[in-house]
């Protein structure tokens, strides 16, 4: 039987790599955030936790095993904020919040966390020290949020018809290769503008790898109905901030929420070996079938030249042990006449 041979891989020449950008688009209605399943704010798809922090938000009851987490709520303003004070409802966790988005994104100055600041051009002048945070699951986001596609509709009309009038934040400047964006350690974001010129006001921003949308309690200004309770009434967005809980807060933001868009982005980085082989290799079959007698069981004439067929290609390291195994769509003849390259991809 023919000894089994072996052809080295050059990898100047015969090993490349690529980098592939997968996009899904992920709607996500109002429907779903507030209404499908229950009677807000008592919906079954949205949990709440003893800790109460935060809230999530699943894409059916969250009791069920066919829920899918799609994304948290959270509320949180800095120390230096106009609302600040010991006397607010859940001051501490609302500041805690703050700090701890806000370090993930913005990390430390000195010692102290980094608040959002001008240089996020959020309302073009001052800090962002009062907001919402949207942290988008995994599941959905995949690697990252496409730069120019994320987009939340917001209601700004009265608290029983909060869709009479709305806003459309959206990333309007960014581009998908990175211009009109900037970088934090939280990675790119952009500003979300309310008209897709991107030429109005900046009322939050976007955090692509993160999964992360910001937006500044000011969307909501001016709205003297912002949120409605059954004992204090109705109330504005900073009388929100001031008196309701964060989930509160949460549940009030999810009755103005229309719609969220954006496209994911799964990035596939692939190696390439170009295996080539020559015309004087791999013409015998390693197939202890392919003899009998000594004698190549294909060839009936012995002056006929051999003939094998490639089905598969072994990946080996330097000490010959096989590494990965990629199989042919079909076999490809190979004789002394035929020089063939096979591409082989391999995706991580």
């Amino acid at each position: 039987m023919p000894v089994r041979s072996f052809e080295p891989l050059n990898p100047s020449t015969d090993v490349t790599t690529t980098r592939t950008f997968l996009h899904e688009v992920i709607p996500v209605t109002g429907s779903i955030i507030s209404g499908t399943y229950g009677t807000w704010p008592n919906d079954d798809n949205i949990k709440n936790y003893t800790h109460g922090m935060f809230q999530s938000v699943y894409d059916y009851p969250y009791l069920s095993s066919s829920a899918n987490h799609i994304f948290d709520l959270t509320v949180g303003y800095a120390t230096v904020s106009a609302i600040s004070a010991s006397a607010i409802t859940q001051n501490a966790k609302k500041i805690n919040m703050y700090n701890e988005v806000a370090q993930v994104l913005q990390g430390l100055s000195g010692s102290s966390v980094r608040l959002f600041e001008p240089d996020l051009k959020l309302d073009q002048s001052g800090t962002l020290d009062t907001a919402f945070f949207v942290t988008f699951s995994r599941l959905l986001t995949k690697d990252q949020i496409k730069k120019n596609s994320f987009s939340i509709t917001l209601g700004l009309g009265g608290w029983t018809t909060p869709f009479a009038e709305t806003k459309v934040l959206q990333d309007a400047l960014a581009r998908v290769d990175g211009s009109n964006t900037n970088n934090t350690i939280g990675g790119d974001y952009a500003v979300l503008y309310d008209n897709s010129s991107g030429t109005g006001s900046g009322y939050g921003v976007v955090f692509y790898q993160a999964g992360i949308a910001v937006i500044s309690a000011s969307a909501f200004l001016g709205i003297s109905d912002f949120s409605s309770g059954a004992v204090v009434g109705n109330y504005s967005v900073t009388q929100s901030f001031e008196t309701a809980s964060i989930s509160g807060s949460c549940d009030a933001l999810r009755h103005r929420i229309d719609n969220i868009a954006y496209n994911n982005t799964t990035e596939i980085n692939s190696s390439i070996y170009f295996c080539r082989v020559p015309h004087n290799k791999f013409n015998y079959s390693t197939n202890p079938t392919y003899v009998s007698g000594s004698k190549i069981r294909v060839k009936e004439v012995a002056s006929d030249p051999p003939v094998s067929y490639i089905t598969t290609v072994g990946l080996y390291n330097a000490a010959n042990e096989l590494l990965a195994v990629a199989k042919l769509s079909e076999p490809l003849k190979k004789t002394p006449s035929d020089e063939l390259i096979i591409r082989v991809r391999t995706d991580y």
